[in-house]
């Protein structure tokens, strides 16, 4: 692929089959790879996609600074678009998140704001929702922005469509509900057959990325009507279906990816034959120093894995 610049290079990620996760021979998995994106995450689409319909619109000018509540990785895109057009930016997110994750922002220029670790990204929420009401900051708010599903309507979801039209179930983990409301559109379209299926966190587990409905915000953006079915997973199973990926398969990926695996192996062991597309969000890098991936968790859990994995 060749691209006239990085933000051209947003997209277009592979699609790469996982056979040994799979418990079922006439079931395949798919791997939507997003960690191959310039800033290693599904969030460069949206972050391209606000930004150049913001400046469409005129809402955006290069007098303001933008502004977003964010996890990690959708702050860490719009600081590789806010760098590359000339923006400055701040973010807002929980006291909480990975050194990689601060250390990537920092890089690219981006001004932090911190909010409360136990409040989540609701806290992130409140504390940007206030800031924002001085009129030098320009917010996207991916939760309600219409240009992050039109992102993976128009992106993710074609390129799947295009890539593995036999598709039957697209998984993806829950968080703004972009990614789950735009390429499930698209797919739909594509065939009215297809399961639409997310990956939601209990409420009070930490799965980087993903975030409960339960926690009383409901993106703006978010439509239930267009999921078929919706898995609550635990911290746990995310994780240990992580480090599979890696060591079954040699995908390193982030830990909402594992919580996406393991509902679509659920999926799996009710079918007889299908293809479900997995949209793993991002790579592993950002999640190292959580010691996800230690070899001492590796000793204290290899039972464990070895008697509920399998």
């Amino acid at each position: 692929m060749r691209a006239a610049d990085v933000l051209e290079a947003i997209g277009n990620t592979p699609l790469v089959g996982l056979p040994r996760m799979s418990p079922r021979p006439g079931v395949r998995l798919w791997a939507k790879l997003e960690g191959q994106n310039p800033t290693g995450s599904v969030k460069d689409r949206i972050a391209r996609s606000m930004i150049e319909e913001a400046e469409r619109t005129g809402e955006l000018r290069p007098d303001r600074i933008i502004l977003e509540p964010t996890s990690g990785n959708t702050g860490i895109a719009l600081a590789l678009v806010a760098r590359r057009k000339g923006y400055r930016l701040t973010v807002v997110m929980p006291d909480n998140a990975s050194d990689e994750r601060i250390q990537l922002l920092e890089l690219f220029g981006a001004e932090i704001v911190f909010s409360p670790a136990d409040r989540g990204t609701n806290g992130s929420i409140e504390v940007a929702r206030a800031m924002s009401q001085d009129d030098r900051y320009y917010m996207p708010f991916q939760y309600g922005n219409p240009a992050n599903p039109m992102a993976h309507y128009e992106g993710t979801g074609e390129e799947i469509v295009r890539d593995l039209p036999e598709v039957t179930h697209f998984v993806a983990g829950l968080g703004t509900g972009g990614t789950l409301m735009g390429a499930g559109r698209r797919l739909r379209e594509h065939n009215p057959d297809v399961k639409v299926i997310a990956a939601e966190p209990q409420l009070g587990e930490l799965v980087y990325g993903l975030r409960s409905m339960e926690e009383g915000f409901i993106p703006p953006i978010f439509d239930e009507a267009v999921l078929d079915r919706k898995f609550l997973v635990d911290a746990r199973d995310a994780l240990r279906a992580t480090r599979a990926l890696t060591e079954m398969e040699g995908v390193f990926a982030g830990v909402s990816s594992g919580a996406v695996v393991h509902v679509a192996r659920r999926i799996a062991e009710e079918l007889e034959e299908g293809d479900i597309v997995c949209l793993l969000a991002d790579g592993g890098w950002k999640y190292l120093s959580l010691g996800a991936w230690s070899p001492e968790l590796d000793r204290a859990e290899k039972g464990v894995e070895e008697a509920l994995w399998w």
